[in-house]
């Protein structure tokens, strides 16, 4: 059974950091390409960033490029996202998940940026 559970989420300023963090479990982790995603309020899921199986790849959404990195570390199954310079825009429930073929959804972690 796939479990997905993100941590990390909080309020903060903007211009702001947070680093959220996914545990995986019941995949073959090092096998997946993975990504992070966020629903902001009245609006449908979206892919921020996504990284390569072997994490040599990442890509971001031209709105995150800059201030967001996506990392993973393939002995914990664990895949990060490091977001710096937090916007109000920002604010959302992000999620991990694959890249592709996704798995039933976690419970997200709430993103809430102040202005």
């Amino acid at each position: 059974q796939v479990q997905l559970v993100e941590s990390g989420g909080g309020l903060v300023q903007t211009g702001g950091s947070l680093q959220l963090s996914c545990a995986v479990s019941g995949i073959i982790f090092r096998r997946n390409a993975m990504g992070w995603y966020r629903q902001r309020p009245g609006k449908q899921r979206e892919l921020v960033a996504a990284i390569s199986a072997s994490g040599g790849n990442t890509d971001y959404v031209a709105s995150v490029k800059g201030r967001f990195t996506i990392s993973r570390d393939n002995a914990k199954n664990t895949v990060r996202l490091q977001m710096n310079n937090l916007q109000p825009e920002d604010t959302a429930v992000y999620y991990c998940n694959k890249r592709w073929d996704q798995d039933p959804w976690g419970q997200g972690t709430q993103v809430t940026v102040s202005s």
